[in-house]
């Protein structure tokens, strides 16, 4: 039985798009993996859910400095971890007891598992980069699991 969905998007660098808004329909929470772009992001998403996000490399300025680089978030017995950049995780999420590690940056969508941890990126929400796809995850949470998955967002 889930618990939690909860809605994970990242790099909107400003551009919050009406299709990964309506994706986020009936999420219990949404995290923001950085790269905001400003707080009005944040304030839309609140109005589909209660947002947890982390600055990113490029949010800059005083609205910035109110969020963390990490977060934690605990939902029954699932530890999720919060960072914008994966290469900037420095702590063992085995040992640290993380369930999931959430993280944004690359704007390519992951999903890894790796020594009983979930790795998630759910790509970019914001402006299309390269040839990358325009994408947001969603995560359940069951009692002491999870699971995930990418939803690429096709984009008119």
């Amino acid at each position: 039985m889930i618990i939690s969905r909860i809605g994970v998007i990242s790099d909107t660098h400003g551009l919050l798009r009406e299709e990964a808004v309506s994706s986020l329909e009936g999420v219990d929470l949404i995290i923001h993996a950085g790269d905001i772009g400003g707080d009005d992001i944040i304030e839309k998403l609140k109005r589909k859910a209660p947002v947890v996000a982390v600055r990113g490399n490029n949010d800059k300025g005083e609205w910035a400095k109110k969020y963390s680089k990490t977060e934690v978030v605990q939902i029954g017995e699932v530890c999720i971890y919060i960072l914008h950049d994966i290469n900037e995780l420095d702590l063992d999420p085995t040992a640290a007891g993380f369930n999931v590690v959430i993280s944004g940056h690359s704007h390519k969508p992951s999903i890894v598992e790796k020594n009983k941890v979930l790795y998630l990126n759910p790509g970019s929400a914001g402006p299309r980069r390269f040839k990358l796809p325009i994408s947001i995850a969603l995560l359940s949470v069951y009692k002491n699991s999870v699971s995930s998955e990418v939803v690429e967002l096709y984009i008119r």
